[in-house]
């Protein structure tokens, strides 16, 4: 298929090789005879590809992203495809200084500041504000169907009740925010002591913020609370944080129990690693 789209989108291409933790679509990185660099991105679904195509129409001029140079709706063989230009840097480490910590406060609260658009529809990305408790628990339920086939039945017990639980304790929603999902280090690009912007938008939605920092805490905020403190004086410098106090510790777990459906449904051995770390996270978390 990736031959295919290469095809397609025209490329002279001088070597093609696949793009690391990139858990869902297929993405390849094109070293061009021009000396060049560019990305494809081939999504899982039709919905994902409608999902990024939008983000990207909402987010141009806005937040810092890659310019998507072309793409291809697809057929029934084909998901559909990006052309993506290189962000020159890597992805983001826990290495990173406080003043690159301040930057992702910026860039992530920037992606929060995006609204609903009110003069034209969207097919792609639904706005689940409205009825936010609704989706955290459709979305945790649907994944419960796949966490039992996984985990002990005592833990999967203990969990379905320390949901129900901890979900009367949030606050109100904060929103409607166009919410990345998937807002962690491998998605944010830096260079140097730079955040030069984020990719990988087929997850997007319009809902509440507090489902949106969990993987940047878990891979990056947490290690150091110098780069926690820097991060939150950059995104208010936007916008107002929420209390994560409040919220994280239910998110944390959340995002742990459907990781492990996750892995259920995308295929156990391939996700070994992935399934292994959130239960972890999901025992440590139950205690």
């Amino acid at each position: 298929m990736v031959d295919r789209v290469l095809k397609h989108f025209g490329l002279d291409t001088v070597s093609v090789s696949e793009v690391e933790d990139s858990n869902s679509s297929t993405v390849v990185k094109c070293a061009l005879r021009n000396k060049e660099n560019v990305f494809v991105k081939i999504p899982f679904s039709k919905l994902k590809y409608q999902r990024e195509l939008e983000a990207y129409e909402l987010l141009k001029g806005r937040v810092a992203i890659p310019d998507m140079l072309d793409c291809w709706a697809g057929d029934e063989a084909c998901t559909g495809a990006f052309l993506l230009s290189e962000l020159k840097g890597k992805p983001l480490t826990f290495e990173a200084p406080p003043t690159v910590a301040y930057q992702v406060g910026i860039l992530h609260a920037s992606i929060h500041s995006v609204q609903p658009p009110v003069l034209h529809k969207l097919i792609g990305i639904d706005n689940e504000f409205a009825s936010w408790s609704n989706f955290v628990e459709r979305q945790f339920y649907s994944f419960a169907e796949d966490v039992k086939d996984v985990v002990d039945v005592c833990l999967y017990n203990q969990a379905m009740a320390h949901f129900e639980k901890m979900k009367q304790q949030l606050p109100s929603p904060d929103g409607p925010s166009l919410i990345h999902m998937d807002f962690r280090p491998a998605n944010i690009i830096v260079d140097a002591n730079k955040v030069l912007g984020t990719i990988d938008f087929e997850s997007v939605r319009f809902g509440s913020t507090e489902i949106d920092f969990t993987k940047l805490y878990r891979d990056f905020l947490s290690r150091d609370i110098t780069l926690f403190q820097a991060y939150q004086e950059g995104y208010n410098s936007i916008r107002p944080l929420i209390d994560l106090d409040v919220v994280l510790p239910f998110y944390r777990f959340t995002d742990a129990f459907n990781s492990i459906g996750w892995c259920k449904r995308r295929g156990l051995e391939k996700n070994a690693v992935f399934l292994e770390r959130n239960l972890v996270i999901l025992e440590k978390l139950l205690k």
